[in-house]
């Protein structure tokens, strides 16, 4: 921990927060004294109904129906939130129609920017959900999307739920039998698909993937097709987007329970078939509102561009930015295409205020000696999102060194499972270097030791332990919900347990240390991955790395530590001197790795995490067939690399 911030909120930005309006709301509708975010998240999270009331009240929530009491039942599993409530998610985008903001701008590698208008958002989505309509698709049916970042994705989504049809989606970097692994197990009525993307400057054809699914999908009545890399679709027995969206058709959402269904996304799903996660109309509605308005400070004349995919709930989380009003940004590319720094070209082109991307990119623009702010104009930008690891704190220091030090840099955690954050940042708050700011309002953080006993300043297991409202409305096919009992409340009853190490420290941040379940346990001394990773991968001679401990049969512990190196780099006994003496000296002398291996890559998950739990089975002895479905694995061809060492390892 660093004594000073990086970054201290100034008068004015606390002044001007949408956090601070909604404190001087609570204060005057519930008279409690929250004068500060620690005050206002303590009081979030004592009072968990009235926090929730007040969201309610305060973004001006509207159900068609009384709808009650806003926490019913707070056990977890089984929350009640607003039993009355009947409300439709596309409702509330459209309350922010404007003619003097676009609703998306669409930037590709190739051609120019597009805008997209909110007369012309609500006209496609009121076309083609009433094509929708014409093909069966009702309340409760399922409505799947194959397809890339683009603005079609956003309108078939908004279509999908306005009639109270249930969506889900992945993108075509997943082959058609990881996508029918996924979206085989909804039994979709419809498919809105694209006959292909492009990545890295290169064109990626996925006619034949369509028709794979189109094929195993005997549910399906009805495919559209977007033309993203042809003028004609080649697809058969499919309705152009053109044909799909022609008519004229008002939007006509239809109120919906709380708790029905807004869309199914799933798990990483590296091992067994991916959990499909079911969230709410309403639980995401507020959880979002909440998550974009108070603690990433959107507004309407904010541009939102988090780099992502349909296929990760960031991109869930990104749409959400109509819900406030803000311009939201679809991209189809790569985030280093032609250039390492073609995130911030774009950030920079869009006019961008809020940016949001991976502590691995961060890295890799330290690494190619990016500058943003010397090389693109970012005077629109106002804060910098980070998520999907733990950003270190170096990689923190380096965007306020070369993005901008007036510039926040938000990083936050959570995940799949509730769609947004545990735990993040506000406008109000300082932000230290490799620490996370603050809980989120209304979220219950905690940090458990192994007997259930709450820890601070020392590692534990992140745990909330009262109801969100975006807490899984079920996983799919899982009668009685024993999965999702099992996944998130065995071992703390009534807790939920999310996998991760934490520390809570006395000013209120986290900090974060990897997942628990591939926790560095030495001797009965724990420490996360992502401790090892942040000295490891600031190296200038590591490109990347992956640690595991293994617990061998006759007692013993094995930690191996996998590299890949930057090009011209060799792995030497200097280079290895290097890591090893940085280990020593930055994370722990107990941890300094018992092997360093190099790797011709690591594996990740389609999101982008590392392999960690899935490698550390296969080098306890589990069969690698077992351990990884492949086709969730960015490069299923490590995984037979990785095998080959484990068995070399045992001397097989």
């Amino acid at each position: 921990m660093t004594a000073d911030p990086q970054w201290v909120p100034t008068d004015a930005d606390v002044r001007n927060a949408v956090i601070t309006d909604f404190a001087e709301f609570v204060a005057r509708r519930h008279n409690v004294p929250v004068d500060d975010y620690r005050a206002l998240w303590r009081w979030s999270v004592a009072e968990l109904g009235a926090f929730w009331q007040a969201v309610w009240d305060y973004f001006d929530i509207r159900s068609a129906t009384d709808p009650g009491p806003a926490l019913a039942e707070a056990s977890m599993p089984g929350a009640v939130w607003f039993p009355g409530a009947t409300v439709n998610y596309v409702d509330h985008v459209f309350r922010n129609a404007r003619s003097d903001r676009p609703a998306i701008l669409y930037a590709g590698e190739a051609g120019a920017d597009v805008a997209v208008g909110w007369d012309e958002l609500r006209s496609k989505v009121g076309a083609l959900a009433a094509t929708l309509r014409d093909h069966g698709v009702g309340v409760g049916d399922r409505v799947v999307g194959y397809l890339p970042n683009i603005p079609e994705a956003v309108i078939a989504f908004l279509a999908t739920v306005s009639i109270g049809a249930v969506w889900s989606a992945c993108g075509q970097d997943y082959s058609a039998p990881a996508a029918l692994d996924r979206l085989g197990q909804l039994d979709p009525k419809a498919m809105i698909t694209a006959d292909g993307y492009r990545f890295g400057g290169k064109e990626y054809d996925r006619v034949d993937a369509v028709r794979h699914l189109q094929a195993e999908l005997s549910s399906l009545a009805l495919t559209v097709v977007v033309p993203h890399r042809r003028r004609k679709s080649e697809v058969g027995d499919a309705v152009t987007w053109a044909e799909a969206t022609a008519r004229e058709a008002t939007i006509e959402p239809v109120a919906v329970p709380f708790d029905h269904p807004l869309w199914v996304v799933f798990s990483s799903g590296t091992t067994g078939l991916p959990k499909g996660i079911v969230h709410g109309h309403g639980g995401v509605l507020l959880e979002h509102v909440k998550s974009l308005a108070l603690h990433l400070d959107l507004g309407r004349e904010d541009t939102l561009f988090w780099y992502t995919s349909p296929s990760w709930m960031m991109w869930n989380f990104q749409t959400a930015g109509l819900l406030v009003g803000a311009t939201i940004v679809c991209y189809d590319g790569s985030p280093t295409w032609p250039t390492t720094d073609a995130l911030w070209a774009l950030t920079s082109r869009l006019g961008v205020t809020v940016v949001g991307t991976s502590p691995g990119y961060v890295l890799a623009c330290d690494k190619a000696g990016v500058v943003p702010a010397r090389d693109h104009d970012l005077t629109a930008l106002r804060a910098v999102g980070s998520t999907g690891s733990t950003l270190p704190a170096a990689s923190s220091l380096w965007l306020s060194h070369n993005v901008g030090r007036a510039i926040p840099v938000v990083s936050i955690t959570g995940g799949t499972d509730v769609v947004s954050a545990f735990v993040g940042g506000a406008r109000t708050v300082p932000v230290w270097p490799g620490e996370l700011s603050a809980p989120c309002l209304g979220v219950a953080v905690d940090a458990f030791d192994e007997s259930g006993e709450s820890v601070r300043g020392e590692v534990g297991e992140l745990v909330v332990t009262a109801p969100m409202p975006s807490m899984p409305v079920s996983f799919w096919n899982d009668p009685g919900g024993k999965r999702y009992h099992d996944a998130y409340f065995d071992v703390f009853p009534g807790v939920w347990r999310h996998g991760d190490w934490i520390t809570l420290t006395d000013r209120g941040t986290v900090l974060m240390h990897g997942r628990s379940d591939s926790t560095l346990n030495r001797n009965g001394i724990r420490m996360g991955s992502a401790d090892i990773y942040q000295v490891v991968e600031k190296l200038p001679e590591v490109a990347e790395a992956l640690v595991v401990g293994v617990d061998l049969p006759d007692g013993g512990y094995w930690m191996p530590l996998f590299v890949v190196l930057v090009d011209g780099v060799e792995l030497d006994d200097a280079v290895k001197n290097r890591i090893r003496g940085a280990i020593r000296e930055q994370a722990s002398p107990r941890h300094v790795p018992d092997d360093i291996i190099l790797a011709p890559g690591i594996p990740h998950t389609r999101t982008g995490k590392k392999l960690e739990v899935p490698l550390k089975r296969i080098f306890q002895g589990v069969d690698a067939d077992r351990a990884v479905d492949r086709s969730a694995v960015d490069d299923a061809g490590l995984i037979d690399w990785f095998a080959r060492q484990s068995r070399s390892a045992k001397g097989t």
